[in-house]
């Protein structure tokens, strides 16, 4: 199997970011009190705009904020109490730095307010299912959105998963989530593909997205993948959550092999530097012969 790269500049709202060029780090901003591995650690604004600043400067080329926590079992929240989260720090970072923002929501409103306030992509875990808005939402302000693949909701997606192929299931169902947003003006130039791991899916599962994952390419987009700290990581290793970040640079690298452009991460420094060597020796297998 060869992956090549599709290079294309993805417009974001005023920012661009060059996609295939090399792989895209997209760092995890969580402002929620119960995500799984870091949950309440940036509990005001500073700590919260501190650490964005510190991952971007660690090397990611977007911050993934969010404001409602998607682990296993997680309890919804209201839209005013995601804003209340997200708004005061999304205000400040914007202000404080020139890179690409992303707002992790399935709420149209919250998407709405956030676009109204210059952020840049929507990181949709519904693939514009959560919310009927959301799909006229990301087409008025034309923002690249992450349309993701999610069996079930938060609190049911790891009660006993099957699937008879998780890859093909996955590739159909982003398949027809990008027609939907296609059919409705969503230019596919806009659309990141993302599959999931950890959500609706058992350790084996998410093995096989990682050896498989040259195949959801074949869709056209940009595909995205988020292994960061996941339990399968821990399962396979042994290891509690804050011990899988040699896992997750793994899973990561082999990833960006099978053919992943956006990792999302929590780990950013550590990432980085690995997906930076990934990148030379794709590139380097790619040369033609005596360049």
């Amino acid at each position: 199997m060869e992956v090549r790269r599709r290079f294309y500049v993805l417009p974001c709202r005023g920012l661009e970011l060059e996609v295939g060029k090399r792989t895209l780090i997209m760092g995890v901003l969580n402002l929620t009190p119960d995500s799984f591995s870091d949950g309440g650690l940036f509990k005001d604004v500073d700590s919260a705009v501190a650490h964005a600043t510190r991952m971007l400067q660690e090397g990611a080329d977007i911050v993934d904020v969010g404001g409602e926590s998607t682990r296993p079992g997680a309890e919804p929240v209201s839209a005013e109490e995601e804003l209340g989260r997200v708004e005061p720090v999304l205000r400040r970072l914007l202000e404080e730095v020139n890179a690409p923002v992303s707002i992790d929501t399935h709420k149209a409103s919250v998407a709405e307010r956030c676009l109204e306030m210059g952020a840049h992509i929507v990181n949709d875990v519904t693939a514009l299912r959560g919310d009927e808005r959301m799909v006229e939402v990301v087409k008025q302000y034309e923002a690249p959105v992450v349309l993701m693949h999610m069996k079930g909701t938060p609190r049911t997606m790891q009660v006993n998963p099957v699937y008879a192929d998780v890859v093909a299931e996955i590739k159909k169902f982003l398949g027809e989530r990008m027609a939907f947003a296609e059919g409705r003006g969503v230019s596919r130039e806009m659309l990141i593909l993302d599959p999931g791991m950890g959500f609706g899916k058992t350790t084996q599962h998410n093995l096989e997205i990682v050896r498989r994952l040259w195949e959801l390419r074949e869709l056209g987009c940009p595909v995205l993948v988020g292994p960061s700290r996941k339990s399968f990581i821990g399962d396979v290793l042994g290891l509690p959550v804050h011990e899988r970040l040699d896992g997750t640079i793994a899973t990561v690298v082999l990833c960006i092999v099978s053919g992943g452009d956006i990792v999302r991460v929590h780990d950013v420094k550590r990432v980085a530097r690995a997906a930076r060597l990934a990148d030379a020796v794709l590139s380097t297998s790619m040369a033609p012969v005596g360049s």
